[in-house]
This record gives C-alpha cells, sequence and structure tokens, in this order.
C-alpha cells in the first residue's frame, strides 16, 4: 500500500477506509518529495467534458489512469478539483472509450487486475448548471465495496479548501468558490480531512449510484445545483449534454470524405470546448498542466491564450465550418494587443492580463493573416492590423531589426527563424491588402517594400552551405546573427549542449514559408533540407520538433523538469505528430496529394480510442513505449487537433486552403533568391 505515492490528505483518507478498500482504481500522483503530492495530475488525457452551450462553467478532464483529473471552474484556466477518483480492492486496467461519435461523451471501464470486479462510468456536465454528472456501475461480488475520493482545489488554491459533511452531502469552500458532491442512492458514510490538504470521501450504496459535483459561489448554491441535478437524472442530463453538441456539428461543414469522420468530429468539438465562456475567444492550448507546471505554475501554461495557438485554433475552425469561433478569436486578440506598441503578449490569462513576458514575432505577423483570411477589411480592424505591422517593420531590440526575432515558435532561443519570418513576410503583405481596401496606399506600399527584401533575403539569413549534414545548401532552425555559414554557436537549453554550432541545428519550420505563400514548394532548398530534416530528426514516421531538443520526459519517462544544468541531456523531446500535418500541408503544396494523405493518416494514428490527439508521442529513445502513442505531454492539445482539421480540409480542396491569396499572388511570378540554391 504505497500510500508515499499520492497526496498526503488522499493517503491519510485512505487509511480510514475498510480493510477491502487497499489501493486507488484511479489517478495518482508519484511522489518522491512531499511537495510534488499536491501536483496536478499527469496531463495525458483520455477525454474533455464540457457542454456546448455557455451556461454551464464547468470542464472535466478524463484521466488516463481512471476516474476525472482536473475540473475547471469558474473558468477554463481555473482548475477547482485535482481529482474525483474511485477506490476499491487492488490495482486496475483502466479503458477510456468515445460513446458518442458527434458528443464529448466518454465511458471508462476499470477492470480489477487480480479480482472480479468492474467499473462502469459515464460522464457528463448539466448544460444548464457547472455540474459534473457521473453514473457509476459497480459490478463485483459481494463483500466488495466501493468509494469515491474527491480532492479539491478550489480556485486553483491547492491548500485552502475546508470541508464537511452536512447530512448526505460533502461540502468545500475556498474564498468565494465552493463545492457540494452528493449521490443517488445517497452515501452510506463519509468523511471529509481536516482543512488545507483537503479530501473528501464517501463509501457508495449499492451496484449502480449517480454523482453529481456542482460549483458555485457559496456551499448552498452548489449544493442546490447538485440535487437538481440528481433530480433531474443522468440520463436525461446527459441526452440534453449529447444533443448540444450534436447541434454544434450540425452547423459545420460536413467531413470530407478523405478524413477518419470521427477525429473530424472529435477535433472539431475539442476546439470549441478549448473556448472559455466567460471571455469568449479565449482558446486556452490544452486543458492539462504537463510535469513539472502541474507542479509549479500557478498560472498553468497549457492553460493560457498564445496568439500563435490561437492562430492555429482559427485555421482550424475555419476548416471545420465555424467562422463565428474564429472570427471571436480574433476578437480576442484585439482585445489583448499591447498599447501603444501594436505587439501581442506571448501568453495571456483568459481575461487578457499578460502573464509571460516573452515577445516572438510571429505572434504579431499571424494575428494579422487571420484578419486576412477572415476577410476583416473594416476599418476598426485596420487599425489594430496597421499597428502590429507598424510595429513589425519597426522593430529594434539590443542592435538587431526585425525579422530577427527575441524567440521563435519553439520560445526558447532569439535569431532568424524562417518560420518566424515566414509569418512576418506574410503578416505584412495581408496588411497591405487590408490598407489597400482602406485606401492607405501609402501603407501598404511601405509594408510590401518591406515585405519584399525580407523575402529577398530569408535564405541568405537562414540556408547554410558550410553545414555538416549535406553538401547542399539546408535551412537551419535559426541563426543567431543571419550568417549561416559561420560556426556561431549557442547554449540548446532544455538540459541540453551547450556552445553548438549553429548549423548543427535543424527543424522543419522552414516549411511555413511555403504554407504561407512566400517560396515556391519547387525550390530545390526545400528538398534537400527536407533529407537533412529526415536524416536527423525522424522518429519511425513521426519527426523531432528540432535538434537537440531537451523538452521531453527523462530516460525513465519520468517528468520534464526545470531548472536543468546543461549538457546533462537529463530530457529528451519526444516526437510532434502536429509536424505530419506540417509536413502534408507542404506535399499537398509540392503536388503530391497521395504523401499528403499518408502524412494525414499518421498524424490520425496518433489518436487512442477516445481520439484525443497529442502534443508529443514516444520515440525511438528510452524507455521505449510504444512508439507513436501519446507521451505523458498534453493530450488532447488544440494546436494538434488544428492542424487535422487545417489538413484534412486542404486535401479535400486539392490546395493549401489557408494560404493567404495575396501572398501566393504576389510571389507565384516572381523567381525566389537564388544565392543559396
Amino acid at each position: 500500500m504505497a500510500y508515499r505515492r499520492i497526496g498526503r490528505g488522499l493517503a491519510a483518507a485512505l487509511l480510514a477506509l475498510p480493510p477491502l478498500a487497499v489501493a486507488a482504481a484511479g489517478p495518482a500522483v508519484a511522489a518522491a518529495d512531499p511537495a510534488a503530492a499536491d501536483q496536478y495530475l499527469p496531463a495525458d488525457k483520455t477525454g474533455l467534458v464540457t457542454s456546448a452551450g455557455t451556461a454551464s462553467k464547468v470542464w472535466a478532464t478524463v484521466q488516463k489512469s481512471g476516474g476525472l483529473g482536473e475540473i475547471f471552474y469558474p473558468d477554463l484556466g481555473t482548475p477547482s478539483v485535482r481529482a474525483l477518483s474511485f477506490v476499491v480492492a487492488g490495482p486496475s486496467s483502466v479503458e477510456t472509450r468515445l460513446a458518442d461519435t458527434r458528443s464529448l461523451s466518454f465511458t471508462q471501464r476499470l477492470s480489477g487486475r487480480s479480482g472480479p470486479w468492474q467499473i462502469l462510468l459515464r460522464y457528463a456536465t448539466d448544460p444548464n448548471r457547472a455540474t459534473v454528472l457521473v453514473d457509476v456501475e459497480f459490478r463485483a461480488p459481494k463483500g466488495y465495496q466501493l468509494q469515491v475520493v474527491y480532492d479539491p482545489a478550489l480556485g486553483n488554491s491547492r491548500g485552502g479548501d475546508t470541508g464537511s459533511v452536512e447530512g448526505d452531502a460533502l461540502l468545500a469552500v475556498d474564498g468565494d468558490v465552493a463545492s457540494a458532491l452528493v449521490a443517488s442512492p445517497g452515501f452510506r458514510s463519509a468523511s471529509s480531512s481536516a482543512p488545507g490538504d483537503l479530501v473528501q470521501t464517501g463509501r457508495l450504496s449499492g451496484r449502480h449510484t449517480t454523482l453529481a459535483l456542482a460549483f458555485g459561489p457559496s456551499t448552498g448554491a452548489a449544493l442546490a445545483d447538485a440535487r437538481a441535478g440528481l433530480r433531474r437524472g443522468f440520463d436525461p442530463i446527459a441526452r440534453d449534454y449529447a444533443s448540444g453538441w450534436h447541434r454544434y456539428l450540425a452547423g459545420l461543414k460536413r467531413p470530407p470524405a478523405v478524413a477518419d469522420r470521427t477525429l473530424w468530429q472529435v477535433s472539431a468539438m475539442v476546439l470549441a470546448a478549448s473556448e472559455d465562456k466567460t471571455h469568449r475567444g479565449a482558446y486556452v492550448a490544452a486543458p492539462g498542466s504537463p510535469w513539472a507546471f502541474g507542479r509549479d505554475d500557478p498560472s498553468g501554461p497549457y492553460h493560457l491564450v498564445w496568439a500563435r495557438d490561437l492562430y492555429q485554433i482559427g485555421t482550424g475552425l475555419l476548416a471545420a465550418g465555424d467562422r463565428a469561433g474564429a472570427d471571436r478569436a480574433l476578437d480576442y486578440l484585439f482585445t489583448v494587443q499591447q498599447k501603444p506598441d501594436g505587439s501581442f503578449p506571448q501568453n495571456s490569462r483568459l481575461d487578457g492580463t499578460p502573464v509571460w513576458d516573452g515577445l516572438q514575432l510571429d505572434e504579431v505577423g499571424l494575428p494579422i493573416v487571420l484578419a486576412y483570411q477572415l476577410g476583416r477589411t473594416d476599418p476598426a480592424t485596420w487599425a489594430h492590423v496597421r499597428r502590429a505591422a507598424d510595429f513589425l517593420i519597426g522593430f529594434e531590440q539590443d542592435g538587431n531589426r526585425a525579422p530577427w526575432s527575441p524567440q521563435d515558435r519553439w520560445e526558447n532561443q532569439s535569431g532568424y527563424s524562417p518560420a518566424t519570418i515566414a509569418a512576418e513576410i506574410a503578416g505584412l503583405v495581408c496588411a497591405a491588402s487590408i490598407a489597400e481596401a482602406n485606401r492607405d496606399a501609402a501603407a501598404a506600399a511601405r509594408y510590401l517594400a518591406v515585405a519584399d527584401r525580407w523575402r529577398a533575403a530569408v535564405k541568405d539569413w537562414t540556408v547554410t552551405s558550410t553545414g555538416p549534414y549535406s553538401a547542399k545548401p539546408y535551412f537551419l532552425r535559426l541563426t543567431k546573427d543571419g550568417e549561416p555559414d559561420r560556426g556561431t554557436t549557442y547554449d540548446i537549453g532544455d538540459s541540453g549542449p551547450s556552445g553548438v554550432d549553429q548549423r548543427k541545428v535543424v527543424d522543419p519550420g522552414f516549411l511555413e514559408l511555403v504554407r504561407l505563400g512566400v517560396l515556391p514548394a519547387a525550390d530545390p532548398v526545400f528538398r534537400d533540407s527536407l533529407r537533412v530534416v529526415d536524416e536527423q530528426l525522424a522518429a519511425g514516421p513521426f519527426w523531432h520538433r528540432a535538434s537537440f531538443d531537451g523538452y521531453g520526459e527523462k530516460a525513465d519517462g519520468s517528468q520534464w523538469d526545470y531548472p536543468l544544468p546543461a549538457d546533462s541531456l537529463i530530457t529528451r523531446g519526444r516526437a510532434w505528430p502536429l509536424l505530419n500535418g506540417e509536413r502534408g500541408e507542404y506535399l499537398l503544396a509540392a503536388g503530391s496529394p497521395r504523401a499528403a494523405r499518408a502524412q494525414l493518416a499518421v498524424l490520425a494514428s496518433a489518436a487512442g480510442p477516445s481520439r484525443m490527439l497529442p502534443e508529443q508521442v514516444w520515440d525511438q529513445f528510452p524507455p521505449y513505449r510504444p512508439l507513436g502513442t501519446p507521451s505523458t505531454s498534453a493530450t488532447p492539445l488544440a494546436w494538434t487537433h488544428a492542424q487535422y482539421l487545417r489538413l484534412a480540409a486542404d486535401l479535400a480542396a486539392g490546395r493549401v486552403v489557408e494560404q493567404p491569396a495575396a501572398v501566393a499572388e504576389r510571389y507565384s511570378q516572381t523567381s525566389p533568391s537564388l544565392s543559396r540554391s
């Protein structure tokens, strides 16, 4: 009974249970030290449950190890529950499946590995209240008992909760956030640990139980909503819940024939579920907190809004046919645009408050591209676009001028990045088009002149002819100094090596130059660069995101952490399925639709039975888990689901739909700079 592997409050609660209940049949966090006891659960979720409408401001994550992980209330940036799990005799195996291909409805089966018992779980949220409902069927011989263990973290406190048992209800409160957990039939017995690291338990009666966990500004309000849910019953509420998602999908495009129909529908719903219901247009990156972020970072970086991810989500929504959602995303970006300079924060809380202070110039260019793709040329949009475009052409820092960026799209290096430069050029050309629609010819001419100049020089800044991987020129991840033939060195970070020659660091981000219409797919440097990428970064049919990447689990499978010493190589970045989508877009632009379809299939293969797509998958390195299966990174990742939708829509159309026409038309008849081809 390894109680040291779970939270202190949970261990105490389990010690009070009857003798048969000896181990958790649900989530537990490995904790070698007390500080990890309060960590949020692993981020590889197997489901995301929330109503399609905006009245029910609660989201629940389905945990791979069984039960529910973080539950968010009152917004998608505030986890208020660490876990809702189940306890029975002995360890269990867990299977999570999608119960309805047109709804975010999930079922779980927990089966005893050493005993003849099963728990069947169904989940839903009440479309009219902030209430999570769980249908519990317990199949076991006489003598087995089942406990529900509730570990609140109200208001994301993880240490300030106070609980009580009042009649048949488990109540908890922390400031202005409260919860109530009730059951039908009622709990046979219930307990609540000491305040602070609060854990509450209830022993279920009979073999079939409905649980209602409700939230509100007071325990009275939460209890009233929980009892209302029980009175209505799980099945009627679950039908209303599913109907909401059915209606949402009915308003979208039909899944393309080339796509996995179920995965296409789930991807569209995951994007919709990633939007906050109070701060409309605020779509978070993921509903989990991977690795050390679940322990140390109260802002929860994956629970924040990132301009780059929001662009990806917006284009995914457009591909699925949810233009209204994409419009809300752009409106949100304009609300967080910084004054007076016109840049966008690296990330922000749902209310628009900037969190991290980094600056990434692709996050300034891509909102302009999204405005263009949405056909937004009204004066208000133009005012925002003009500020962003002016920021790009005037940016200077530490003696460096744009298109040099303080951070690239992987956020830990500065320099001349092909992916970032592609976004900047595309943003300026799109800004020029919007300027012309607003009769500002001078601004349009200014933006186009800079875009043309940057395009002419992009390979001179980022393509090496003296690198160690090929005698032919190839793109680098970035250059620190705009001189790719020099052996300038830099430290990789994330426990990676220090003093690495920039000519040894590659990534596939240069494909953005093709996707955004800046350079033609037929340029031979792309072919030669892809050969280098495949040799250096391939992981079976997937790819790592960059050379020497350390953003991933340790060799024993344990979590990525920080700070880590340089050159230690303690952690290793795994493979990123969204890169298959980017490769597919390039292949389609290059005239190879069959190869592009193969990449769509590889991307789809990363989804498990519940159709959640991950940030990263296991690769060919230790701990040698099945290649291509989700790692413990963020699952589902909205960007990955958006990429699936986008590539499927592109294949159906026979072209890269999200490529800005203004960029493609401007450069389609112009020969690229041949200085490094």
